[in-house]
C-alpha cells in the first residue's frame, strides 16, 4: 500500500516537480518508508511507500525500465505477480526486484496496457508513463478498493493522486462542488461519481483512463461482474465445495509478504472463515480482536473460542474508554466528508493492531456478492412477487399506495410493495436522507431545492421484476465502493497498514456472482453458502452467528457525551455561513430528540461535515509557510487556466 501521485501537459519540469513533491507530502501517512520522484519532459511521477515486498532499495518507486521509457507508480497488491514474473521470464525477461510492482513495467512492454490489466490478480491503483508513446495510463482494480482521482484542466493538463486531499493540498482543485455537499447530506459519503472539491474526477471501478498530449483523458471499463447464470448452474453442495477451493486459494495468494501479516477475528462468519482458511493452510500469524470490556458489542469471547478451536495464535487488544475514537481523527483520516460511524470502528481497530502487523486480512466483502444483508432477501422475495403480479395489479397499487396509512406494520408492508410495484426507483426513494432534512427544514439557501440523481429514478412494474438485479448493479457503484471500501482503505491507510480481503478476490467474486439468487438465500438463509461452509469448517456456533462489525453509537454519543461539543460547533457555524444548513433548525432538532438518549443520523452527517469543514480551512491556512508559497508560485504557472 502507498501513496501515488503525479502530472503530465506540463510547461515547466522545475515547477511541475514541486507540485507533485507537495501530493506526496499530503500522502505521507499512506507511505511512511520512503519518498521517490521521477521525471521526464512531460510527466512527473511521484511516490510514498508502504514498503510490503522486497523491503530493499530495489523496491523503490516510481520504478522505471531499464532504458527509463517506462515508469510507474503503484498502490495496491498484485497477488498473482510471481506467476506472471514466471511468464515473463520464460519470454526472456530479467528481473531486478522482488516486487510486484516490476511486473507492471515488464507486463506492459510484453503485453500492452489492456492484456496486462486482464492478466492482474490483485488491488490495484497506479499510474504508468510510456514516454515513447507519450501517453499516461490511470488504472484502478475491478471493484475499486483502491483509491485513485484526477484533475484535468483546460488546457489539457493532468494531475492525479490517491486522494483528492493531495491534489487540494497542492492547489490543483480549491471550490467544493455543491452537488457532492448535497451528495453527501443523503448518504453520509460522497459516492464515486462525485468528489467533494469541483474540478476532480474519480477513476472508476475497473477503468482505465488515458491521456495523451493531444488528446484529453478518455476513460474505459474494462471489466463489469458476470450476470446470474441460471443453466447449468452447480448444486447447493458443488457451490459449496468450489467456493472453499476459490477461497483458500484466495487467502493462500494474500499470506505472501515481506511484513508480518495479521487477520482480524470477530465472533462472525467472514473473519472467522478467513482465520480457518489461514490454519487449514498452515498459516503462521497473529489473529487480532479488539476487545472492548463491558460494551455490547464486544466480541472477545466468541472470538477466543474460534481461536481455540483452530489452534492459532490469537491477541485480544483490549481498548478503554479512553481509546474511544474522536471525529477529528475521522476527518483527518478521509480526504472528503465522510460519516460511516463503523469507520470509527475500523479506526480504533487498525490503531490498536498497527504495532503488531503490516499486512491485515479482514472479512469484508462476503455480504456483498454472498447475499448477507437483509435487503437482499426482501428485494429478491419482492422480485419474485413482481414477476407473478399482473400489470394492471402494480398499476393500481402505485396509483393508490400513496393515501394509505404508514404506522407501523402498515409501513413496512407498504413499503414492500413498492417495491413489488416501483423496483429500483422505490428501493432509492426509501432512503431516509434529503427528505428528513426538508422536513425539519434543515438545508441552508444554497441547498434548499437540492436532489440527488438517485431520487429520480423511475418507478415501474418492469424494473421490480428485476429489483434484486438491479440494485445489486446500484449497491456496487455507490455504497459499495463509496462507503464501504472507502472505509477500510482510509481506516487502515492512516496507520500505514495494508488490508486484503479474499472476499474480494476477483474469482471468487465472478463464481459467487454467477449463483442463481435462490443457491446464494438457500433455505431462506442470508449468504447461506459462506453459513453452510462455516458449518462443515467451523460448527453450529459460527455458523448460525449473527453479523458483526467495530461499531459506534453516534446517535447515542450525539445525545450524551458529544452533545456539548455538537452545539458548540452549530455556533457561527461553517456550513450556515456557506449556506448549506441553518443551524437554528438542527440546533433545535437536537434539544427535540436528544432527551429521547437517540439523535437523527442528519444530525451525525451535519457534525461530520462542520468538523470536515474546519479542518480543511485549518489546514489551509497552515500552508501559509515558505514552501507552500513556492509550491503556490509552481502551482499557478502550470496549472491555472
Amino acid at each position: 500500500m502507498c501513496g501515488i501521485a503525479g502530472i503530465a501537459g506540463f510547461a515547466d519540469q522545475r515547477s511541475a516537480r514541486e507540485v507533485v513533491a507537495c501530493m506526496m507530502h499530503a500522502l505521507a501517512r499512506r507511505g511512511p518508508d520512503g519518498a521517490g520522484l521521477e521525471a521526464w519532459s512531460a510527466c512527473v511521477l511521484g511516490h510514498r511507500r508502504l514498503a510490503i515486498f522486497d523491503l530493499s532499495e530495489a523496491g523503490r518507486q516510481p520504478m522505471l525500465a531499464p532504458d527509463a521509457q517506462v515508469g510507474v507508480t503503484f498502490n495496491g497488491a498484485i497477488y498473482n505477480f510471481r506467476e506472471l514474473r514466471r511468464e515473463l521470464e520464460a519470454r526472456g525477461t530479467s528481473f531486478h526486484s522482488q516486487t510486484d510492482t516490476e511486473v507492471l513495467i515488464e507486463g506492459y512492454r510484453a503485453w500492452g496496457i489492456n492484456e496486462l490489466v486482464r492478466r492482474l490478480r490483485g488491488m490495484f491503483a497506479f499510474g504508468l508513463w510510456d514516454a515513447g508513446a507519450r501517453k499516461l495510463f490511470l488504472v484502478r482494480d475491478r471493484l475499486g478498493v483502491k483509491p485513485l482521482v484526477y484533475a484535468h484542466a483546460p488546457n489539457n493538463q493532468l494531475a492525479f493522486a490517491s486522494t483528492v486531499r493531495a491534489l487540494k493540498d497542492a492547489g490543483l482543485v480549491r471550490e467544493i462542488d455543491e452537488q457532492a455537499v448535497v451528495d453527501y447530506l443523503e448518504f453520509g459519503y460522497v459516492p464515486d461519481e462525485r468528489v467533494i472539491y469541483a474540478g476532480a474526477t474519480k477513476v472508476p471501478a475497473g477503468a482505465i483512463v488515458e491521456w495523451s498530449p493531444e488528446t484529453p483523458p478518455r476513460t474505459r471499463i474494462y471489466w463489469t461482474p458476470p450476470g446470474v447464470e441460471t443453466n447449468n448452474a452447480p448444486s447447493f453442495a458443488e457451490a459449496v465445495e468450489e467456493t472453499e477451493r476459490l477461497f483458500l486459494r484466495a487467502v493462500e495468494m494474500r499470506l505472501f509478504a515481506d511484513v508480518p501479516v495479521g487477520s482480524l477475528l470477530s465472533g462472525g462468519i467472514d473473519s472467522s472463515l478467513v482465520c480457518w482458511a489461514i490454519a487449514k493452510l498452515g498459516g503462521d500469524i497473529t489473529a487480532f480482536t479488539v476487545g472492548t470490556p463491558g460494551d455490547a458489542w464486544d466480541e472477545t469471547e466468541d472470538a477466543r473460542a474460534t481461536a481455540n478451536a483452530l489452534g492459532i495464535k490469537h491477541r485480544v487488544l483490549e481498548l478503554s474508554a479512553d481509546d474511544a475514537p474522536t471525529v477529528d481523527e475521522q476527518v483527518t483520516a478521509y480526504a472528503e466528508p465522510f460519516a460511516c460511524a463503523s469507520a470509527l470502528g475500523m479506526l480504533r481497530v487498525s490503531r490498536a493492531v498497527k504495532g503488531e502487523a503490516t499486512v491485515l486480512l479482514t472479512g469484508d466483502g462476503g455480504d456483498d456478492v454472498f447475499l448477507g444483508y437483509p435487503e437482499h432477501k426482501h428485494f429478491f422475495l419482492a422480485q419474485k412477487l413482481a414477476q407473478r403480479l399482473p400489470a394492471p395489479a402494480a398499476r393500481a397499487w402505485l396509483a393508490a399506495g400513496a393515501h394509505l396509512p404508514r404506522i407501523g406494520p402498515l409501513r413496512r408492508a407498504a413499503s414492500f410493495l413498492n417495491y413489488v410495484t416501483g423496483g429500483l426507483g422505490a428501493v432509492a426513494a426509501a432512503h431516509d436522507g434529503l427528505p428528513v432534512y426538508q422536513r425539519h427544514n434543515l438545508l441552508g439557501e444554497r441547498l434548499r431545492d437540492a436532489s440527488v440523481a438517485q431520487r429520480r429514478i423511475a418507478w415501474s412494474h418492469e424494473s421490480a421484476r428485476r429489483v434484486l438485479t438491479e440494485f445489486l448493479e446500484y449497491d456496487r457503484r455507490t455504497r459499495f465502493v463509496g462507503e464501504y471500501l472507502t472505509k477500510v482503505d482510509g481506516a487502515t491507510m492512516h496507520y500505514a497498514l495494508e488490508a486484503r480481503s479474499p472476499f474480494l478476490d476477483q474469482d471468487l467474486w465472478e463464481f459467487a456472482a454467477r449463483l442463481p439468487y435462490e443457491m446464494r438465500l438457500h433455505g431462506g438463509q442470508l449468504k447461506a453458502v459462506l453459513r453452510e461452509l462455516a458449518r462443515k469448517a467451523l460448527g453450529e456456533r459460527v455458523a448460525r452467528g449473527r453479523k458483526r462489525g467495530f461499531g459506534v453509537p453516534v446517535q447515542r454519543w450525539l445525545a450524551g457525551r458529544w452533545r456539548a461539543r455538537l452545539e458548540e460547533l452549530l455556533t457561527d457555524a461553517l456550513v450556515e455561513r456557506r449556506g448549506f444548513i441553518r443551524t437554528g433548525a438542527a440546533r433545535e432538532l437536537l434539544a427535540h430528540t436528544a432527551e429521547r438518549g437517540f439523535v437523527p443520523n442528519q444530525l451525525w452527517y451535519i457534525f461530520v461535515l462542520e468538523t470536515w469543514l474546519r479542518h480543511e480551512q485549518d489546514a489551509a491556512a497552515s500552508t501559509h509557510d515558505a514552501t507552500a508559497a513556492r509550491t503556490a508560485s509552481a502551482r499557478d504557472e502550470i496549472f491555472v487556466g
